[in-house]
């Protein structure tokens, strides 16, 4: 039986930043990195369209923490310690430069997850890591003071355990079996399926909107992406993260209100509307888009007005404009169904976090068992806040393992 110092049981973002940072504290200690998987890293590889999105560009912590639907009470102490600018400096002293884009969030400047995934590989090569892939834990439990592990390929001995395995429903029985609680996982960050004749004909356009699950305080607003099966973009992505349970609980089946000119109420977008009839009456409505929409979407939310293609200004009617200000402000769409955002599939639920103390991440009911990502019950939006979570906790729990 092979015996270590401390063992990482998931070869991800969190069990990399574990590994790598323990091994620089102490290099004296032995280290492996359990992965059930061929290949270490995919999500990383995967990440921001292959571009690894390592972190977003908010500087202050009680800010940072808003971005966190599920742990951010949590995580306001931990982010104090370690947060987007220490990322970017761990990176920057590894000889990894990074960027920041126009809407915060942070990439690598080579634009590529391999220059993030070759500096964990490079570093954990360096410090004597032990990588072993194909190894799928079976279990593991608490031995006269060590830890036993047992995998497909064998067993081990720990000191010390960190659990980063994600979202691993075999190993959140595990650590249910241990006595942890774990809150039932459900799909987060995930783009909405409507086949609204409105929004049909119309994949690729991108515009700014505010939108609102009907009958609930859920809303959200930003840059709203229509799709071949529906809706995302930031708009939709926040609200799925932040509606993860609501609408895991209504199965999906939901109506959203969207008001494609974000700030305009009706009756603004009515009066606008009628100055426009008087400015332009020998103009047809649809050759020329108002509000700054896309061209396509203002012609198919006047279609939806019962106004045809050919109509003038003149000759809409009073009825007719409210109608098209209610289109433009307070379409109701139904929404069946949901997809997951590309590859990155991020999930709510996880071990509870009344039993995680956020001071060192370690578990309140074991000894030098830790827990790093999302495999605690924390989530965020999309925009790289998934992976900051990941390097705040393994950062603050290689420091408490280290030190003590």
């Amino acid at each position: 039986m092979m015996n270590y110092d401390l063992i990482i049981v998931g070869g991800g973002a969190a069990g990399f930043f574990t590994a790598i940072n323990v091994a620089e504290n102490d290099p004296k200690l032995k280290i492996a990195i359990l992965e059930r998987g061929k290949e270490v890293l995919s999500k990383v590889r995967v990440s921001g369209g292959g571009r690894c999105n390592v972190t977003h560009a908010e500087f202050i912590p009680n800010e940072l923490s808003k971005n966190y639907p599920r742990g951010e009470k949590e995580l306001k102490g931990p982010f104090h310690t370690f947060m987007t600018g220490d990322t970017m400096e761990w990176f920057d002293r590894r000889g990894v430069a990074l960027k920041i884009e126009d809407d915060g969030r942070i990439f690598p400047v080579s634009d590529s997850s391999e220059t993030i995934i070759n500096c964990f590989l490079s570093e954990a090569k360096r410090y004597g890591v032990e990588i072993l892939k194909n190894h799928a834990v079976k279990n593991f439990y608490q031995e006269d003071k060590q830890w036993l592990v047992e995998t497909s390929q064998g067993d081990f001995r720990t000191t010390m355990l960190m659990i980063a395995t994600g979202s691993n429903p075999k190993i959140w029985k595990i650590v249910q079996d241990l006595g942890h609680q774990t809150v039932d996982a459900v799909p987060s960050l995930f783009t909405f399926n409507s086949k609204d004749s409105r929004i049909v004909n119309l994949p690729g356009v991108v515009t700014n909107a505010s939108v609102q699950v009907k009958n609930s305080k859920l809303s959200s607003e930003g840059p709203l992406l229509i799709t071949h099966w529906g809706m995302s973009g930031p708009a939709i992505l926040k609200l799925s993260a932040w509606g993860a349970i609501e609408l895991n609980a209504c199965q999906y089946h939901f109506e959203i209100i969207v008001n494609w000119l974000q700030y305009y109420s009706q009756q603004e977008a009515f009066e606008e509307l009628k100055a426009l009839k008087n400015k332009y009456p020998k103009q047809q409505i649809s050759k020329y888009t108002q509000f700054e929409l896309p061209k396509r979407l203002w012609q198919s939310l006047i279609l939806a007005s019962e106004i045809r293609n050919d109509t003038r200004w003149a000759d809409v009617s009073k009825m007719q404009l409210r109608t098209l200000s209610e289109q433009l402000t307070q379409g109701v769409f139904v929404i069946k169904g949901k997809s997951t955002f590309k590859e990155e599939f991020v999930t709510a639920g996880g071990i509870d976090l009344k039993e995680v103390n956020f001071k060192t991440f370690e578990s309140k009911k074991y000894h030098n068992l830790y827990f790093a990502g999302e495999v605690l019950n924390i989530d965020a939006i999309t925009g790289g806040f998934n992976f900051q979570n990941a390097w705040t906790g393994a950062f603050i729990a290689a420091k408490a393992i280290t030190s003590g």
